[in-house]
């Protein structure tokens, strides 16, 4: 079970220092990211991606909650009032449910996809004026040891808070 933490830098300057002591940590690269804005150049450094930037994943969710509710209520209509000539199964409410909540997640996630992330709203403003916020996947155990290396080591790295629920996708 991981836990994602934020923390902002100030500036860009200290993004290498602080991925080198976070790799010498024993935390992986590939769970880091680094999110700047445009006129910030970070070289070397993992950078925030597609699904870090966009609403793209929490849409999708939703989308297929949504459609797979409409997907069942559609079913179960369907069983009760069949349309002339067809018999249908109980299948029915299974196979709408599911194509609901496909369509419904492929739908959202196209929308979510052409918006920014809502968790990250709170660090936009500091990101356009030339912070850096950093995201860091961490096992549960190595939270607090995080939290403390980051405070000990840079005392000017502001904790941002931890996101407790990381999907299991990406």
């Amino acid at each position: 079970m991981k836990r994602r933490l934020y923390f902002l830098l100030p500036d860009a300057s200290g993004a290498q220092q602080t991925l080198d002591e976070l790799l010498l940590a024993r935390v992986d690269d590939k769970h880091m990211r680094f999110w700047a804005n445009e006129s910030t150049h970070l070289t070397d450094i993992p950078q925030a991606n597609f699904l870090d930037k966009t609403d793209l994943i929490h849409a999708s969710e939703v989308g297929m909650l949504i459609g797979a509710g409409v997907g069942l209520l559609g079913g179960i209509l369907l069983l009760f009032y069949p349309p002339e000539g067809f018999a249908l199964q109980t299948g029915t409410i299974l196979m709408t449910s599911l194509a609901g909540a496909v369509f419904g997640a492929w739908v959202s996630g196209m929308a979510g996809a052409a918006i920014p992330n809502s968790r990250m709203k709170a660090f936009q403003d500091t990101i356009e004026r030339g912070g850096v916020l950093l995201i860091v996947d961490v096992p549960l155990r190595r939270t607090e040891e995080i939290e403390d290396l980051m405070a000990q080591r840079h005392p000017e790295i502001r904790f941002c808070g931890i996101e407790p629920h990381i999907p299991v996708f990406p």
